[in-house]
C-alpha cells in the first residue's frame, strides 16, 4: 500500500501582496477588496530570479530520507498544471534529474489533472513501485510552478498563485502517511478551464462544492473511514468562502480545514495539500495514528481527494 517517506517544501521569500498583483492584472479596488477580505488573500511568494527548476530543486534537496538513497529512486514524476511550465527548449525534468543523480531513474511528467495532478502522480507511483515488487524502491514525486504568464499569476474568482513547490519521496509500503483511499472524477464539459464563457463558468461555480464533496466521501467510503474520523484536511488553496459551503455539505468543522496558508502563500498549483502536510507538522496537527485527508481540484476538470493515516 503506498505511503510517503518524506514531504519537503521550498517557499521563496520575496513576499508580494494581492493587491500589487491584481492592479497589474487591471483588476479595480473593488475587485481587489473581493479577493482579500472574501476570499481571504493577502500575498503570495515569489522568486523572480528563479526557474522553474531551481524552485524544484530547492525543496528535493531539503530530503532528508534521499541523501545516499539515490540509487533506490525508480521513478521521478513531475507533476505540473500547465503542460507548458518552461519556455521551449527548457528541460526542467532533465535538470532536476542530473542534479539531484537520477539519470538512472524513469522520468516523466503527468499533467492530465491540472492543479490536482501531484495526488495522481503519488497514486500512480505507488502502483508502479508496487507493481516492480521491490520493497526499498522509491519514487519522486515534484509539484508547483513559476507564475511567469498572465494566465498562471490568477485563476478569475478563485485564486491568486504563488511559487510554493514540493518535493514528495513515496515508497511502496509503510506504517506512517500510508494511502489508505483515492477517489478523482473528471466533468470534461468544463475542459476550456479558465477560458469558460459565463453560462459554463455559473455551472461550474454552482457544480463546485457538491462534486467536490462527493470525491471526499469517495475517498472516505474507499478508506472505510467517514469525515467523524478525519483529524484534518489539508486543502488546495483557493478563496476560504468555497471552503465553508464544502465543510458544510460533508459535515465536518470548517476548524479541521487547515486554511492557514490561504492568506500567505496563495494556491501553488499542485503543490498545496503537501505544503499545508508540512504546516499541519509544525503546528502539532497531526499525531502518529491520525487519518487525515488531501483534496485539489484542476481546471478542466478534475476533483481528487486522497485519505492517509498519520
Amino acid at each position: 500500500m503506498t505511503a510517503l517517506e518524506e514531504v519537503s517544501t521550498h517557499l521563496p521569500a520575496e513576499r508580494t501582496p494581492v493587491a500589487r498583483i491584481l492592479t497589474e492584472l487591471d483588476h479595480s479596488p473593488a475587485q481587489i477588496g473581493l479577493y482579500r477580505r472574501y476570499y481571504g488573500f493577502a500575498e503570495v511568494r515569489r522568486d523572480p530570479r528563479a526557474t522553474v527548476g531551481d524552485l524544484l530543486l530547492a525543496a528535493a534537496r531539503k530530503l532528508e530520507h534521499l541523501r545516499g538513497r539515490e540509487e533506490q529512486v525508480r521513478y521521478l514524476a513531475y507533476a505540473p498544471t500547465i503542460q507548458l511550465a518552461a519556455p521551449y527548449p527548457s528541460d526542467v525534468l532533465g535538470q532536476v534529474r542530473d542534479a539531484l543523480g537520477l539519470t538512472h531513474a524513469a522520468a516523466f511528467s503527468l499533467t492530465q489533472h491540472a492543479c490536482a495532478s501531484a495526488l495522481l502522480a503519488v497514486d500512480a507511483c505507488g502502483k508502479l513501485l508496487a507493481a516492480d515488487g521491490d520493497p526499498d524502491a522509491l519514487a519522486l514525486v515534484l509539484a508547483g510552478e513559476k507564475t511567469f504568464t498572465r494566465v498562471t499569476r490568477l485563476m478569475p474568482n478563485s485564486a491568486v498563485m504563488g511559487e510554493g513547490t514540493v518535493a514528495v519521496l513515496v515508497r511502496p509500503d509503510g506504517d506512517r502517511d500510508r494511502v489508505l483511499g483515492y477517489a478523482t472524477r473528471t466533468y470534461s464539459e468544463f475542459h476550456v478551464g479558465p477560458f469558460e464563457p459565463p453560462d459554463l463558468a455559473a455551472r461550474f461555480d454552482e457544480l463546485y462544492p457538491t462534486a467536490l464533496a462527493e470525491v471526499i466521501e469517495a475517498a472516505l467510503d474507499a478508506s472505510g473511514l467517514t469525515a467523524a474520523d478525519l483529524t484534518l484536511v489539508l486543502p488546495h488553496n483557493v478563496n476560504k468562502m468555497s471552503w465553508y459551503r464544502v465543510a458544510r455539505m460533508i459535515g465536518l468543522p470548517v476548524e479541521r480545514i487547515l486554511l492557514d496558508n490561504v492568506p500567505v502563500l496563495g494556491h501553488c498549483f499542485g503543490a498545496d495539500p503537501f505544503i499545508n502536510y508540512r504546516t499541519a507538522q509544525e503546528l502539532g496537527r497531526l499525531d502518529p495514528g491520525d487519518h487525515y485527508l488531501m483534496t485539489s481540484v484542476g481546471v478542466g476538470a478534475t476533483f481528487s481527494a486522497m485519505v492517509l493515516r498519520r
